[in-house]
Formats: C-alpha cells, structure tokens, sequence
C-alpha cells in the first residue's frame, strides 16, 4: 500500500484486496465509516469528511441516527415479530451493531445474507463479520439493481418461503432513477413471503436544502459516488402495496426512539413496513 492512502486505524487490506481498491480517491463507505468513529478509513475519506462536515455539520448526527435507526428496526423485528432471516442490501463497511450481531443476540439461530458490490465492503464483511456456531451468515457480491442474482445467491442461506426482513439502508439513494430505484424494490418485495418486513432508509433535503447537495457534490468533485436525495412522500411511495408501520416515514431520529422523547429531526429518514 502506497504511503499515499495514508494510515488506517487497523489492519492494512491484502495486496490482492488493494489492488482493485482505489486509496487516492475518497469513498462514501469510507466516508460513512469515518463519521460513525469507525477505524476503516484514509486520509483521503478523513480529509474529504471534514470537508462535507464544514459545509454540513448535520451530516455526522444524520449517520449516527441513521445507524440507531438499523439497530432498533432489527431489534424490533427479531425480538417483537420474531423475525429469523435478514437480507441486508448495500451494507457499508463493519463497525460495531452490525445486522447479524443484533439478530443473533435475540436469536443464536438466525440467518443473515448481506450484500454489496463493494470488493472493500466485502473483504472486510468477510473478515468481521462472523456468525454464531448456531446461526448462518453469508456475503454476496452484487450491484442493488442485480436482483435475480442476489436473490438466487441469497437462497442459499434464507428461506424465502418464510419471513424474511429487507434491510434497504442508503442504498436506494444511490440508484438515482426513479424507476429503477423503484423496480428494484418492487421486484425483492415480490419475492418475500407474507409476514416480511422491509425497512429503508434514505436522505433526504427537505431539512438543509442547497447545503445538502452541495455536501454531495463535493464528494463527487473529489471523485466519489453520486447520492441522490429524495422527498419524504418519495421514501414513502418505496413502500406502496405494503402496510407502513407506525410512525411511519420519518426522521431516523424519531423512529420508536430510546429514550423518550425523540431528539431533533435529522437528514436521513426512515420507515418500516410489513409484506401482509
């Protein structure tokens, strides 16, 4: 690894693994990762979030809130619906509450697919991210859009004759066509049986406006990945067909918080809702 990536708090990626990551430019996992105090991350990902933070504090707050919000949606659904099979799509990079780490802990037997197409994401999912002797986890490689393969890949470990619950967390914000955006969905929610949840989670600029995509685009003039931001009644209309559960779409911040009462309302927004 070149001097140039700077240092990273833990382990160095494999030379195998480096040579298909790009350390010279930043990387919204990275990014993400540097916000939730994470350890996977460069100089390039530190220098560029503090860049974004400059421009919108906010967005620190929003990815922990955002994470609160996976942690009490999984909790929720293997503890109160008795969930056991989680298919987490576009995952980000390990830190600490991973999806399988909540699950398991309610359920030893509980079975866990996670996916992105991510080679970094994925070699470090493979390395942290390991299940229960009594439980299954599993890692798929494949882009969102590519539903048939994360669906076929995915039937080995889950059952999809049995409930599963959909982990869409800030994935669909980087499919920046409605209708694809929209197609995905509706072709993963076909395939769950009655009793599946799903819950997303996706920002939007309805709170910090022109701030917002501004933030954005300075990650991309630096060369990372394009997000796509969408309105509340948009995050909403990702659940048509399905029953939103209460409180409905909302701030990460304000989904069934713990404690009472919820905290300010922040950019990314969430709902979950039940395949009936």
């Amino acid at each position: 690894m070149s001097s140039s990536a700077g240092d990273r708090h833990d382990q160095p990626v494999t030379e195998c693994q480096a040579n298909t990551i790009n350390f010279e430019v930043p990387h919204f996992a990275r990014i993400w990762n540097y916000w939730l105090d994470g350890k996977d991350h460069y100089d390039v990902d530190r220098e560029a979030g503090e860049q974004v933070a400059e421009v919108l504090p906010e967005i620190v707050p929003a990815a922990r809130h955002d994470r609160a919000f996976l942690s009490r949606a999984i909790w929720y659904l293997a503890d109160d619906v008795g969930v056991r099979q989680f298919l987490d799509i576009g995952i980000g990079l390990p830190t600490h509450d991973n999806t399988h780490e909540i699950a398991q802990r309610i359920a030893p037997n509980a079975r866990i697919v996670y996916v992105d197409k991510d080679p970094l994401v994925l070699a470090h999912a493979r390395a942290l991210l390991k299940s229960t002797p009594e439980g299954l986890c599993d890692y798929v490689d494949s882009d969102a859009r590519d539903v048939d393969t994360i669906l076929r890949e995915a039937a080995r470990t889950l059952d999809f004759g049995e409930p599963v619950g959909l982990m869409l967390l800030d994935i669909l914000n980087h499919l920046e066509e409605d209708t694809e955006a929209h197609a995905t969905v509706t072709r993963l929610v076909a395939a769950l049986a009655p009793g599946s949840h799903v819950a997303i989670a996706h920002p939007t600029a309805e709170l910090h406006g022109e701030r917002l995509h501004r933030a954005m685009q300075l990650v991309v003039n630096m060369g990372g990945t394009s997000v796509r931001t969408r309105t509340p009644q948009q995050i909403t209309d990702f659940f048509d067909g399905l029953q939103l559960l209460e409180p409905g779409v909302v701030s990460c911040s304000q989904w069934r918080p713990e404690p009472w009462p919820p905290e300010p309302a922040v950019l990314q927004f969430c709902g979950v809702a039940r395949k009936t």
